[in-house]
């Protein structure tokens, strides 16, 4: 520590939720009062030097909607240094977004900085719940070298300082924070939070005790001469006498300079100090070194309808609209870029914490499904028109041996893998346009007339292959020409289900519906069944039996490894809090394990076989009367002696256990009518595997995490975040669970490390600081749950069932079109690729220089080879996730180091 005195860098800032206890508007209103002041003050005080909005920028959008005649002033402030923006759009929750959609938040918050001036080029992680473990990576690729934080770490302090920090605690405020790669930056964490400068008094009576108090505080934990007072809180107004309050401050503590600082500045002081023996944090900050009661991980389960939309707007947005319209741009089509930016932006205003976690009052979460819904409507409708370019530039025509009343259609795979799958897709044929001097009644039975809803099914080699199909008779449709009126028209239409056949990576095959009056039956479809029994599915990777009891024994051919026990339901309540889960004392989990269940065979198709299991458990309808007086008095959740209702309700759980031919997972789908409060719903899937760490989908990479917690843990709970899954794997046999917005697991300590799996959490409170009455947070009716079960072996298979686990939320695209020649053949494959143990992340097209930026990471610690096969004109080369140029590859190759995220850029043909 060195000597010299001390520097007392006071930050005025305002952290800024933009909806928590009150609605978006409600807070907005706030906003823009808290605005006025600032300006206000700036103007007024030449002495109020700086202020920082938050690291996020989507305040001047909230604030600019009102009052776009202030851009001009905020401008002035920005070139003047006082005000600093970014580097991020939101302040989202780290291991609630995917991947794609930090990056995005990262790309879009700079973009939008950028407009104004210099960009804030820290690392702002102030309130989040827990902090990812590839951060330090992402903000290296970013041109970010700091990162400040509030949670996931402990500081010691010098009185305490930790030999060994097990990787997760730190003597200091500061810190190295590294990546599993490798990249570190230095880590500052708030260990007196964000809050320990706010309202300094004025009145030197006051001041002396707060100083007192807060310098000492400082001087506990930092590792140089430099102190930092955060100014500021959630929502805090500005401190418009702040210039005051520091001079009384320099007259009662002349030992110590202070000063109305900005990050930068203070930033650029600890770096100059900054002693060669910080310790060194490695990986995800998680609390796991703490009690574990504020770690904050159950809002993974608050909410888990939000979730879902969460999970299928960024996979439509990035897996599906971006690499669609990423292809349709090769092939010469405009990326619509703005469109892109407007989708990504509705979501994310979606991903703050507290909105995204679940932990907000109930106007909130009907302000986001109206977001969702918008930015899937853009996804949506990109998709299609992308879709629609692309299927015109294929050629069809030999479809048209079957006759000239086939009916083309083509099937996208963009998850960036090879596999089959069994779809569901809407046909039209025999479309008849009319307009408004005919009668639509004599239209749609013109087409009646003349069609039908018999025929088969070829793919684009013209081979018959296995289908269901369902007449949905004529219907109205339209088209939205670019150069006319719109077109209405009545056309046949038929749902047809079939198994695709294994699909290219990144790219289509086509199909055909070949209308036959004489053929309503495939050729084919008489090979054997995957019912082997009359509760067992079986095809040639698995073997799945339901058992009286509605639980499942799941066989894999492959490793022989059998797992018993899978798919018992598990409920207990639940008396805590949107954030915190809390069993009440004394409370026994009501199973499904020996009930009596029905069951049913549901499907029996050549492609896929499905049975129906039925369950009906009386559960306590609600907590007692005493949890509603220990909410209304604030009771610590903690201390709380609610316990369950007498009162009892039936829990009805559909479940839907699925096999497809090609399947090399068992696919369940859960449909959950809740009729009551306070409690909390999992599924039990039992591992049996001797391990002592398991493996959850994180960030760009696949985190081991411990399944036994520190010896500090104290809460009997040990819920962990995932994103796609949660694996468990030892020796020759390895369990993988892939989930569609479900987002939280535990690996409980049962001696069979079984993979508990939230379905359903229902509470009536927000939590924190006051009373907030929260009841469409209990999630009362239809609630549904979809996951995969894929059993595998030995360590080389490890990463094919990761793969099977990604492509399993993502689905495929489908359009039709018409008979037709042209330059793409009837199958295709944009973007070759492989690589082991390399997960693909995103395609889409850099807005500066229209290249194509595909995205990959190494899932292992070993180094591993990309190979790229794009076009043969373009000359791949390494990027970062800012999409910068980079190096030329050598014969499309690049070597990935362990854990490593690699962006691949590749320009057009044409250059």
């Amino acid at each position: 520590m060195t000597a010299s005195k001390r520097v007392v860098h006071v930050i005025s800032h305002t952290h800024w939720d933009r909806e928590w206890y009150m609605p978006y508007e409600a807070h907005h209103v706030k906003l823009i009062e808290t605005m006025d002041t600032l300006l206000d003050t700036f103007e007024a005080d030449p002495d109020f030097r700086s202020f920082y909005l938050d690291g996020q920028t989507i305040i001047l959008d909230d604030y600019l909607q009102v009052y776009p005649e202030k851009r001009d002033q905020i401008q002035k402030l920005c070139d003047e240094g006082k005000l600093s923006l970014g580097p991020w759009y939101i302040l989202q929750d780290e291991f609630l977004t995917s991947s794609e959609a930090n990056v995005r938040n990262l790309q879009i918050g700079h973009r939008d900085a950028a407009k104004f001036g210099p960009i804030s080029k820290l690392g702002y992680f102030p309130d989040s719940f827990g902090n990812m473990g590839q951060a330090a990576q992402l903000l290296r690729q970013a041109g970010i070298d700091t990162a400040v934080f509030g949670r996931g770490v402990k500081a010691t302090g010098f009185n305490n300082r930790v030999e060994d920090s097990s990787g997760l605690e730190s003597p200091f405020s500061e810190l190295i924070w590294q990546a599993p790669d490798g990249s570190s930056v230095l880590g500052i964490l708030f260990a007196n939070w964000y809050n320990n400068g706010m309202e300094i008094p004025v009145d030197p009576q006051k001041a002396k005790p707060y100083w007192e108090h807060r310098l000492a505080r400082a001087m506990h934990y930092a590792s140089t001469s430099q102190l930092l007072l955060m100014n500021g809180c959630d929502h805090q107004p500005i401190q418009t006498n702040l210039s005051e309050a520091l001079r009384v401050a320099r007259e009662l503590f002349p030992d110590f300079e202070f000063v109305h600082s900005s990050f930068d500045d203070y930033i650029k002081a600890v770096q100059s100090e900054q002693p060669p023996s910080l310790s060194l944090t490695r990986g995800e900050l998680r609390g796991q070194q703490t009690d574990g009661w504020y770690s904050l991980v159950n809002t993974a389960s608050a909410r888990v309808y939000i979730k879902q939309l969460n999970q299928r707007n960024q996979t439509l947005l990035e897996k599906v609209a971006e690499p669609i319209s990423a292809i349709a741009h090769q092939l010469g089509k405009p990326y619509p870029h703005g469109l892109f930016q407007y989708a990504w932006k509705t979501l994310m205003q979606n991903h703050p914490h507290d909105s995204i976690c679940g932990c907000s009052v109930d106007e909130v979460y009907h302000e986001m499904q109206t977001r969702f819904a918008k930015s899937m409507e853009v996804g949506k409708a990109l998709t299609n028109e992308s879709a629609k370019f692309i299927s015109t530039k294929m050629n069809t025509s030999h479809f048209a041996a079957f006759g000239e009343s086939a009916a083309p259609f083509v099937v996208f795979n963009t998850s960036g893998y090879e596999g089959s799958s069994v779809l569901t897709v809407e046909i039209e044929w025999s479309h008849r346009f009319f307009d408004q001097s005919e009668n639509p009644v004599a239209v749609a039975e013109l087409v009646k007339e003349r069609t039908h809803a018999d025929g088969y099914l070829v793919n684009a080699d013209g081979d018959r292959i296995a289908f269901t199909v369902q007449d949905l008779g004529v219907r109205f449709g339209y088209e939205l020409p670019n150069d006319k009126f719109r077109q209405p028209y009545m056309a046949r239409a038929l749902s047809i289900t079939f198994e695709t056949g294994t699909l290219p990576s990144m790219g289509y095959s086509s199909f055909a519906w070949i209308p036959s009056k004489n053929e309503s039956k495939p050729a084919n479809d008489t090979r054997e069944s995957l019912l082997a029994g009359k509760a067992t599915l079986e095809n040639r990777h698995l073997r799945l039996t339901v058992e009286e009891d509605g639980s499942y024994v799941v066989y894999d051919k492959h490793s022989r490894q059998l797992f018993l026990d899978l798919g018992h339901y598990e409920n207990v309540g639940d008396i805590g809090n949107e954030y915190i889960f809390k069993q009440p004392a004394g409370d026994l989990p009501i199973t499904t394990k020996g009930s009596k269940a029905e069951i049913r065979v549901v499907e029996d198709t050549p492609y896929r076989a499905a049975i129906e299991i039925v369950h009906c458990l009386s559960i306590p309808a609600r907590a007692d009367d005493l949890l509603a007086e220990e909410v209304r008095t604030m009771v610590e959740f903690r201390q709380r002696k609610a316990g369950r209702s007498d009162l009892l309700a039936p829990l009805v759980i559909v479940t839907r256990v699925s096999l497809e031919r090609e399947g090399k997972g068992v696919h369940v789908h859960a449909r959950i009518e809740n009729q009551s409060m306070d409690h909390r719903l999992r599924v039990l899937l039992p591992s049996d595997i001797l391990a002592t760490t398991h493996f959850a989908d994180s960030i760009f990479e696949v985190a081991e995490r411990q399944n036994v917690p520190s010896k500090e843990w104290e809460n009997p709970s040990n819920c962990q975040h995932m994103q796609a899954f949660i694996d468990v794997h030892a020796d020759q046999r390895g369990l993988t669970v892939a989930g569609k917005g479900l987002n939280e697991y535990e690996v409980l300590q049962d001696g069979r490390n079984t993979i508990a799996l939230t379905l359903l959490r229902a509470v009536g409170e927000l939590g924190d600081w006051g009373v907030f009455h929260t009841p469409d947070a209990q999630c009362l009716g239809a609630n549904e749950a979809e996951w995969m079960i894929i059993p595998y072996g030995d360590e080389a298979d490890r990463f094919h069932a990761y793969r099977e686990a990604y492509r399993f939320p993502i689905p495929l695209t489908a359009i039709g079109t018409g008979l037709h020649d042209g330059e793409l053949a009837a199958a295709h494959d944009f973007l070759k690729w492989n690589g082991d143990q390399l997960a693909f992340s995103s395609l889409k097209i850099n807005e500066a220089r229209g290249d194509s930026m595909a995205r990959w990471y190494n899932m292992a610690g070993s180094e591993t080879r990309l190979a790229v096969q794009p076009n043969a004109a373009s000359h791949a080369y390494v990027s970062t996730i800012m999409e910068d140029a980079g190096s030329e590859l050598i014969n499309d190759t690049v070597q990935v180091e362990g854990y490593k995220i690699v962006t691949i850029g590749l320009p057009a043909a044409s250059e």
